[in-house]
């Protein structure tokens, strides 16, 4: 038995070699794909390499028949399928009923393009007497055959549906390759050369044209992406969506541009700086003393802050400081204030009504800064919050902090706001940042109410722990440096 390995570019190169090598009776043993190897076959195109096998004749002699005996009635034995046939029908089969029906298609339009000319006006009598004449049916057949537009575009679906196996042609146009159709050789009637694209040549080229259009997509859901990670960032901060959807909207035109992430992370920050409004430190007064009144719910460091405040200014910046207490209802609040007034050697008064906190005003008028401790009120107590009014009406002129916890909930700053708001508040003063694990509620809280934010309160210590607030600051902690 013969054996041969036959290579080509394509499969049916490959099987035209057999056939032309070892005739129509040589079995094909095996056929596969493979790739060249090394560096150098790196960037080639794969190969198909087929085996084949051819039987000599002398082992391929007829069996001589027995004269002593009548032979039956010759049945048809079943044959195995040899493997080029089993080739054929697992991968050729299913294309060759799409060309069968392709094949109908074209052929509907053929009579299509027939029955159109037969309405056409009849032609004059010397056509007539041209067209009269029988044509060989040799040139009817194997001359070209012409189509509309209309029809060359149908065509043109069809065969992207049944080589891509989609029932439902593109909306854009696929350049395929068009069958070129040769003129006769010679008068002697042969018939002229068609070429028609392989089926590879087809795929191809629908494949290119199938991933331009992948990379034209790409682009988009790669943009969406990075805009989402940040906006999950956002999220995770505790910031709300109307802020979210403002920032994202923001950097977005960036983000089509091809800004990277880190680009638009920086690219948000600034964008969040630019939206927050800070009234920085306090403006200490030439004629009179600047008065400022701490106000906020239980437990959020009022006191505290006073302390701060006080040392920053009569330490730091040399400014001379009085202090005065209105809380004379939560154990030790005195105490505590004026065992801070004793380190700092600064004067304290205690106020248990508005005309006693009239008179410490009056009395400390020749001092550049007054700042004044409220005692704690719940916001659902309204009473005490009218007292506490009425206290702070005793003279105009009075600057109202409200103090927050960065650690609340929005929706609780938003209640504590709406209380408050009977006070003339003139700015917002947020504590316990060291406690928080986000900050989006102060960026949240400020777009709501547009109240300028004043100092951050970052830990126990006095006077370290405090800082003027400002937008850069803030951006900074809600778009953390350690995700850049």
């Amino acid at each position: 038995m013969l054996v041969k390995t036959f290579q080509a570019g394509e499969m049916s190169e490959a099987l035209k070699m057999v056939k032309a090598e070892m005739g129509l009776d040589a079995m094909i043993l095996s056929s596969k794909k493979e790739k060249r190897k090394g560096i150098l076959g790196f960037f080639c195109k794969p190969y198909f390499e087929v085996t084949a096998a051819l039987e000599p004749r002398e082992s391929r002699a007829p069996s001589r028949p027995n004269p002593y005996r009548e032979e039956p009635a010759p049945v048809a034995p079943e044959r195995e399928l040899s493997t080029r046939e089993e080739f054929q029908n697992s991968m050729l089969g299913p294309l060759a009923r799409e060309v069968r029906e392709l094949k109908q298609r074209i052929e509907a339009l053929t009579k299509k393009d027939a029955l159109q000319a037969s309405a056409q006006p009849a032609p004059q009598p010397v056509q007539q007497a041209q067209q009269a004449q029988p044509e060989p049916a040799a040139a009817t057949e194997q001359g070209p055959r012409t189509f509309g537009k209309e029809d060359l575009e149908e065509i043109k679906k069809l065969l992207y549906s049944a080589v891509s196996g989609n029932s439902a042609a593109s909306a854009k146009e696929k350049q395929l390759p068009r069958a070129v159709t040769f003129p006769m050789a010679d008068a002697a009637g042969e018939p002229a050369v068609s070429w028609q694209p392989s089926v590879q040549q087809q795929v191809e080229v629908l494949t290119g044209s199938q991933l331009q259009e992948r990379q034209e997509v790409t682009s988009a859901p790669e943009e969406q992406r990075l805009l989402e990670i940040l906006a999950d960032e956002l999220r995770s901060e505790d910031v709300g969506p109307a802020a979210v959807e403002i920032l994202i909207k923001q950097i977005r035109p960036a983000a089509e541009d091809g800004a990277g992430l880190e680009e638009l992370r920086s690219l948000m920050a600034e964008t969040l700086a630019g939206m927050v409004k800070c009234s920085g430190s306090l403006r200490i007064k030439k004629n009179g003393p600047r008065i400022m009144a701490v106000v906020g719910p239980t437990g959020v460091g009022k006191t505290t802050t006073i302390a701060k405040l006080a040392a920053m200014y009569a330490l730091n910046r040399k400014v001379s400081v009085a202090m005065i207490t209105t809380d004379n209802f939560r154990v030790g609040a005195v105490e505590q204030l004026k065992t801070y007034a004793k380190i700092m050697d600064l004067p304290i008064e205690v106020a248990g009504s508005s005309q006693e906190l009239a008179k410490a005003l009056a009395k400390h008028a020749d001092k550049d800064l007054i700042l004044i401790d409220t005692a704690g009120r719940s916001p659902k107590d309204s009473e005490r919050l009218e007292e506490m009014k009425t206290y702070l009406e005793c003279q105009p002129g009075i600057d109202i902090y409200l103090c927050l916890s960065a650690t609340t909930r929005a929706r609780e700053i938003d209640e504590i706001i709406a209380t408050f708001g009977t006070l003339p508040i003139t700015r917002l003063l947020f504590t316990k940042l060291d406690e928080s694990k986000s900050f989006g509620c102060i960026v949240d809280t400020y777009l709501k109410h547009k109240m300028p934010l004043s100092y951050f309160s970052t830990g126990q210590k006095v006077p370290e722990d405090i800082e003027v607030a400002t937008a850069r600051k803030l951006a900074s902690m809600v778009v953390k440096e350690s995700t850049r």
